[in-house]
Order: structure tokens, then C-alpha cells, then sequence
């Protein structure tokens, strides 16, 4: 199945939402895309490289101020948990995470909003799937700090925007995600990728020269229960590798220094350092490859990435595996490999869009279960969105 994602028609779908919520018509929408990491697989909390684009998938949070102390927030989404929210402005009472778990974003950014917050309505819609490896939580952040700054003002720089959600994230989902879903949401822009150096907090954009080829995502539809412990081990399992190596972080080894401790270091965690110290290498040759529109060796990197997160950093499943292999046996076909933490979500595959339908045929063919396609298209970042009202 191709998901395809239309503007025009989630906003329609919001503006109608908030008019049978609360019957009135909105006056800003904030508009925040989901992402997909190109290649940088768990490279960011070793203080690395990544190289993610900003989706043609976004949420939308949708509103006006009502002049008040609350804020009362409604989602269509369909969620196991209450699909509305209210809670007070933070001048008058501080803010907590709580139940419902999925406005615990959107708290999370009031409550780190440069800006006083007054009372608001608001509703949200996305077209970027939940729990598929692309930051729908992130698009949900910088889709409702954009909205914040529609109603109360613009107050500090993309960068610290990003910071603020991110922090969001960290304070009221308890998630110690890095910089990048955020950074990309915010500062992504069309038809180019977006460089983020995860140690200096900052990021060069990387033209895409595709006029040929397009990337597809592809959900396998499933995520196993054991990815979030594992992360928590990895990034265990790396912190030994630099403190045995006499590093700060992953970011300042190499190599040679690597295979100098080979003897001195278990097996695992050799493995592990090995894939973060190779995969920031081939993300900055990535980063080259692109805008010098070598899409071989472009493609050739994204395959040995794979590898390594199968084989060094074990982080992906049957499924992944198959829709790799899948991808691998289509001519036209250039480069795949997992994106996201693991453990299931998606892949990402550079292809030629003569070879898409062929792509999708044999995967459809060959994958043990049900895979949904969206065709990713690099897109402009946060912005506010004019209602046309």
C-alpha cells in the first residue's frame, strides 16, 4: 500500500475537527514534518554525525487563543487513551507530564516555550504514522511550538526551538532522545539533506541532486517489544568502548586506534564501537556523495550501513532483513538499509523511480508480512501554515 500525504486536505481536515470541537474557526496553524534518517544510525549519542531529511508527512496542531488560563487540546487520532486534554497556563499552575500520554508533548513544549503562553484551543491531526521510525513525538513538538509562536510571538532562534522540544521530550515523555528529529523538523529544507553535528549542536544543509531517483520508505509494520531496553545497552555498551579506548565519546576515536585494543576488548563491545566509528565515516562520505551527485556511492553506503547495524550493533530484525534483501534483488535499485532505532520500523531505499513499481511488486512478493510504501520527498521544515480563511 502508497500512502500519499496531501496538505490541503489535513488541513481541511483540521480546520473541520476544531469548527465541531469548539465551534469556532481557527487562527494559526503550525505545521511540524516527520523525518527519515538518510544514514547515522545511533551514531547521535555518541556525539556524531547524521543525515536526516525533513518528510512531505507533518502534523498539524490547530487553534486560537481563548482568552483564559487553560489550555484544552483535542486529537482524532486513534489512540487506547482519552483523546482530549485540559490543563492550566504555566503562570498559574506548573506543569507535570500525566495522563493522556500523547499531550504530554505538547505540555512539554508550553512548559518550555520562550514566550509567555496565554489560554489556547487547539486540535491536532498528522499524517506522519505512529510508531514507524519517523518522529511522529518530534513533529507533534515543533508542530505545537510553531503554533505557540502564531499566537504569542516569535521568540528565539530555530536552533534553540529545537532545543526547547527536545528538552520537551526529555522532561514529560522521558525519552533521552538526541538533537536530531527535532533539528531536522525545524531547519529541514526542500530538495536537501540536512548535516547535524550531534557534539557542536550544529548543522549544514546538503543539496540533493535526484532527478532520477527517489527515496522510499518502507514500514514493515512491526516493532518488537525488546528496542527499548536494548537502546539503553548500546549506549552502555559505548560509553565502555570510549572510557577502555581513553576517549570522551565514540566521536573521538578511529579505526586504527579501534583495532589497536582489539585483543583488550571484549567482542561485543568492540563490535559495537566498530559500527558507530564506521558509520560516522560513512555519514560524512555520504554528505560529500550527494551533492556531488554520486548516488553509487551514495547507495553503496547506505548497504554497508545495513550490514553493520545487523552485524556489529544488532539492532535489526527478520523483518528489516527481508525488506533489505527484498529491495537488494531489484535492478535499479542503489542502496537500503534500516532507519530508526531497530528492532522493526522502516527502511529507507534509494531507487530509480523507472524501478519503484518493480520495487514494490517483490517486496510485496518476497516480505513474510503486509509492508505500507510512502515515497519520501526532501521538504521544507516548521512553519506556520496560512488557513485560507
Amino acid at each position: 500500500m502508497e500512502v500519499k500525504n496531501n496538505l490541503e486536505e489535513l488541513l481541511k481536515k483540521a480546520v473541520d475537527f476544531f469548527r465541531s470541537e469548539f465551534g469556532l474557526i481557527p487562527k494559526f496553524a503550525g505545521y511540524g514534518p516527520g523525518r527519515v534518517n538518510l544514514i547515522g544510525e545511533h551514531t547521535d549519542y555518541n556525539d556524531g554525525f547524521v543525515l536526516p531529511i525533513a518528510l512531505n508527512l507533518a502534523t498539524l496542531v490547530v487553534g486560537s487563543a481563548n482568552n483564559s488560563d487553560k489550555c484544552r487540546v483535542r486529537t482524532c487520532l486513534q489512540l487506547e487513551e482519552e483523546a482530549s486534554a485540559e490543563f492550566m497556563i504555566p503562570s498559574k499552575q506548573k506543569l507535570t507530564p500525566g495522563n493522556p500520554q500523547w499531550a504530554n508533548y505538547i505540555k512539554g513544549v508550553v512548559a518550555n516555550f520562550k514566550g509567555e503562553v496565554q489560554g489556547f484551543d487547539a486540535v491536532v491531526v498528522t499524517s506522519v504514522p505512529l510508531g514507524g521510525g519517523l518522529s511522529s513525538s518530534a513533529s507533534l513538538e515543533v508542530a505545537t511550538y510553531t503554533f505557540l509562536e502564531g499566537l504569542f510571538g516569535k521568540t528565539t532562534s530555530p536552533t534553540d526551538k529545537a532545543l526547547a522540544c527536545q528538552r520537551a521530550e526529555h522532561e514529560f515523555a522521558n525519552t533521552p532522545c538526541g538533537i536530531m528529529d527535532q533539528f531536522i523538523s525545524v531547519l529541514g529544507e526542500r530538495n536537501s539533506a540536512l548535516l547535524i553535528d550531534c557534539l557542536e549542536l550544529t548543522s549544514k544543509l546538503i543539496p540533493m541532486h535526484m532527478t532520477d531517483h527517489v527515496i522510499v520508505i518502507t514500514n514493515s509494520n512491526v516493532k518488537h517489544s525488546l528496542g527499548s531496553g536494548e537502546y539503553g545497552v548500546r549506549r552502555s555498551q559505548c560509553e565502555e568502548a570510549a572510557k577502555k579506548l581513553g576517549v570522551k565519546s565514540l566521536r573521538y576515536a578511529t579505526l586504527d586506534m579501534l583495532l589497536a585494543k582489539r585483543t583488550e576488548l571484549p567482542d561485543v563491545i568492540f563490535r559495537r564501537a566498530r559500527h558507530v566509528v564506521t558509520e560516522i565515516e560513512r555519514t560524512k562520505a555520504a554528505a560529500e556523495a550527494l551533492p556531488a551527485g554520486d548516488l553509487i556511492k551514495f547507495g553503496q553506503l547506505m548497504y554497508q550501513s545495513h550490514e553493520s547495524l545487523r552485524h556489529d550493533y544488532a539492532v535489526s530484525c527478520p523483518e528489516l532483513d527481508e525488506l533489505v534483501a527484498a529491495a537488494r534483488e531489484v535492478e535499479g535499485v542503489l542502496g537500503s538499509r534500516m532507519t530508526g532505532g531497530g528492532f522493526g520500523g522502516c527502511t529507507v531505499t534509494l531507487v530509480h523511480k523507472d524501478a519503484l513499481e518493480s520495487l514494490k511488486a517483490n517486496i510485496e512478493t518476497k516480505y513474510s508480512s503486509t509492508p505500507t510504501f510512502y515515497t519520501a520527498v526532501p521538504s521544507h521544515g516548521a512553519r506556520l501554515v496560512d488557513l485560507g480563511l
